[in-house]
């Protein structure tokens, strides 16, 4: 069972896509306005999205945007323009998928499924290495040339999160959207702390780094020592 937000302003729409969602086994909420709708999605952390253009308080597009500047849960865009310009514009904007209007609760869930499995695929489940380290996100377990690591639940998250990502400039606000699950700025000591904490059981530190490597004014890299 996958967790759907669905964000449309039409009542019956809203109430029929809900029901049939329902009924093929997804837990659904709802909003009807695109702030909610971006509140819902911080809040609430669904496995999908499926986000209506025509909303009565912000151009759905924009509001594609604004989510993904904060998450990466795969959306799916509920519109009723079909050329070709428009999709590629959907798609370019961070759109997963799109369905034209009209269409059925059935297709709808036809496409849900598609595009969980493909974005599934793509999640980084397995253990992953990075020269002497080694991080599984399965058994939360984490070790640098053989030798557990004993690392909170958060620094194994920002450590995993870095890791999945080998020679990737990650920046802070990043790591508090993804890690922390905090939207928006205003705690980049949060993550330059967990970053020490993690570089002394890493063995290193910031003026000698082996792992972690500050990139100034952008962000922070994991990479395997030279």
């Amino acid at each position: 069972m996958s967790n759907v937000l669905l964000i449309e302003d039409d009542a019956t729409i809203r109430t029929s896509l809900t029901r049939g969602l329902r009924d093929r086994g997804h837990a659904v909420s709802s909003a009807s306005a695109a702030l909610d709708g971006l509140r819902l999605a911080v809040e609430e952390r669904p496995d999908l999205i499926v986000l209506d253009l025509g909303l009565p308080d912000l151009d759905g597009l924009d509001l594609l945007r604004m989510l993904r500047a904060v998450s990466r849960i795969p959306v799916i865009v509920a519109t009723a323009r079909d050329g070709d310009a428009e999709m590629v514009r959907l798609l370019d904007a961070g759109a997963d998928d799109y369905v034209v209007k009209p269409f059925s609760a059935a297709q709808l869930d036809a496409r849900i499924r598609a595009v969980l499995r493909r974005t599934g695929e793509s999640r980084t489940d397995s253990s992953v290495t990075v020269g002497g380290l080694r991080v599984d996100p399965r058994t939360r377990e984490a070790s640098l040339d053989g030798a557990p690591l004993d690392l909170s639940p958060k620094e194994f998250d920002l450590l995993h999160y870095l890791a999945a990502r080998p020679g990737e400039v990650i920046t802070k606000r990043e790591l508090l959207t993804h890690v922390w699950q905090i939207p928006y700025g205003g705690a980049d000591k949060t993550v330059d702390v967990h970053l020490s904490w993690l570089r002394r059981k890493l063995g290193e530190t910031s003026s000698e780094p082996r792992y972690l490597q500050t990139v100034r004014g952008v962000g922070v890299r994991l990479a395997a020592p030279a």
